[in-house]
């Protein structure tokens, strides 16, 4: 981080709470003497800095702070992320995140929905049982479905009130993974809402493969495994099984005697084919985000993910499951669509494994888009990052396995469903639909507006409020949008919020009066986020 202009970095005299739960803006009157700067220094600094401005925060008896997430800038700057809990209870939308200066110094705050996380009672009026068979009536077409009821303080919109957050799990229709989750107000019984807990990449075109690679294998005994020793994941055979029963060791380990995969064509009866792109694509992803971020992992541990090929039957689609931290493709329908292993739906589906490990976007309303939208971003990067001469980068999502294109960035609504501009109505979409938004700000702030031709591509954006947007190259704005969403987005953030966040992302970076902050905010207003 090299910004020009440190405006959040003042000498603190004073406590100052923004109008709005997006972003929270506070200042203390003291502070330690000494620079801090290991992890449980800062951690310990930011609960005392909770506990000591505890109105500010909404903080009061009963609630705790559980830790999830640490990122220290190299000039010290320190921001701890907290999930928070009631008596013990989850509270839904009471995520925060606390910004302080290098000697652990309270200077500013982001926050999601919930201000207070207290109820009157943590006793429920209506029972797991009625909770869990409501749920499963909710939930049509989910074969072999187990209801899971679990008490929270639900409090995404801002009050909080005692639920029941049920998951509904079983398999789809072509054994893929399903689940919804129900939420229910514990004392009344009503339902508070609904939304399905997989966060998938729908493809049903015509896939390339990522022609002769090299790929990182692992030496064993009698040959080599598909083991990315450097990485850490590992490329499995599921066998068509139900993958609603997939955990981390399900199905089996590919395994060859000389080193040499697959054979190269569509729909091929060597199974280990959709291994190399499966295996290679999830190293790009890796490495997109280790190389330019300094992101080590998924979850930034260190840890590799476990990644399935041939998922259930006819599966035409690729999942993210932060179950069992696995990534799960399919083998198309078997006649027009081949297996979803291609570079920016792999990258895209993992990136919601980085979306939930850093601001948990709730995969409902306008943080729904913005969750997507993550994804679709962050994709859309790793196929730049990778630079393929056989998948050309560019900004149409799924093009290789939905051709000509599953989602475009320039002009979203010419899919027919997605939304180009910001309107109070965006948060009721799809969520695969009001990313639309999010995409539309992501072309603009990269390219700009208006008719070009990029890698050979013709792209034409439209501005929601005619205006002419210059674009900063999409580096830049990934880099800024990175930032936001681990430093200052949580779980209930909106369109607004995402505005708010990306501009103190941009500050950060390339300061207040930059052309980087400048294309930022040029960018949202031209999509009606304002």
């Amino acid at each position: 981080m090299s910004p020009t202009s440190s405006p959040r970095r003042r000498v603190p005299t004073a406590i100052a709470v923004a109008a709005t739960a997006a972003l929270l803006a506070v200042t203390v009157q003291t502070g330690p003497a000494a620079a801090v700067s290991t992890r449980e220094a800062a951690i310990a600094h930011a609960k005392a800095n909770v506990t000591g401005n505890a109105a500010v925060f909404g903080f009061s008896a009963g609630q705790d702070l559980l830790v999830k997430d640490v990122i220290i800038d190299p000039d010290g700057t320190q921001h701890v992320r907290f999930d928070r809990t009631y008596h013990g209870l989850p509270v839904v939308g009471g995520d925060l995140v606390v910004h302080q200066d290098a000697r652990g110094r309270l200077e500013d705050s982001s926050r999601a929905a919930a201000h207070d996380a207290a109820v009157k009672s943590t006793v429920p009026a209506v029972s797991a049982q009625a909770s869990a068979g409501h749920a499963l009536q909710s939930a049509q077409g989910i074969g072999e479905a187990t209801s899971t009821p679990e008490l929270v303080v639900w409090a995404a919109d801002g009050t909080p009130r005692l639920a029941w957050r049920t998951t509904v799990a079983g398999v789809g229709a072509h054994g893929e993974p399903a689940s919804r989750v129900v939420v229910t107000d514990a004392t009344t019984g009503e339902q508070i809402e609904a939304y399905d807990a997989s966060e998938e990449a729908t493809g049903t075109g015509n896939s390339e493969y990522t022609g002769t690679i090299s790929i990182d294998t692992k030496a064993q005994t009698g040959g080599y495994a598909l083991v990315d020793p450097v990485r850490g994941h590992s490329t499995r055979d599921a066998h068509n099984l139900d993958a609603g029963s997939i955990t981390a060791t399900s199905g089996v380990l590919f395994t060859d005697a000389d080193n040499v995969w697959g054979d190269g064509h569509k729909f091929s009866t060597d199974r280990a084919t959709a291994a190399v792109d499966a295996h290679a694509n999830t190293a790009w992803t890796y490495d997109y985000y280790k190389n330019t971020f300094g992101r080590n992992g998924i979850k930034n541990d260190g840890k590799g993910a476990t990644v399935f090929v041939h998922v259930g039957t006819k599966w035409d689609n690729a999942e993210w499951s932060d179950t069992c931290f696995c990534m799960l493709t399919g083998d198309g329908d078997g006649v027009t669509d081949p297996e979803q292993v291609d570079l920016d739906t792999m990258g895209h589906e993992m990136t919601h494994g980085v979306t939930s490990a850093t601001a948990n976007l709730r995969y409902s309303g306008e943080s729904g888009g913005l969750n997507e939208s993550t994804s679709d971003i962050f994709g859309t990067m790793v196929e730049w990052y990778a630079n393929s001469k056989v998948d050309t980068p560019d900004y149409l999502f799924s093009d290789q396995s939905t051709p000509p294109w599953l989602r475009r960035f320039d002009k979203p609504s010419l899919d027919g469903s997605s939304a180009d501009c910001w309107t109070k109505k965006v948060g009721q979409l799809d969520v695969h639909n009001s990313s639309g938004v999010g995409n539309h700000w992501f072309y603009l702030a990269s390219e700009g507006s208006g008719a070009k031709t990029i890698n050979g591509v013709a792209y034409n954006s439209p501005t929601c409020n005619g205006s002419t947007v210059k674009g900063i190259g999409n580096q830049k704005v990934a880099k800024i949008w990175y930032r936001a969403l681990t430093v200052y987005m949580t779980s209930t953030t909106t369109y607004k919020g995402a505005r708010t966040a990306s501009l103190s992302a941009a500050k950060d970076l390339y300061g207040a009066n930059s052309a980087e902050y400048n294309a930022i905010a040029a960018a949202w207003s031209a999509v009606s986020v304002s």
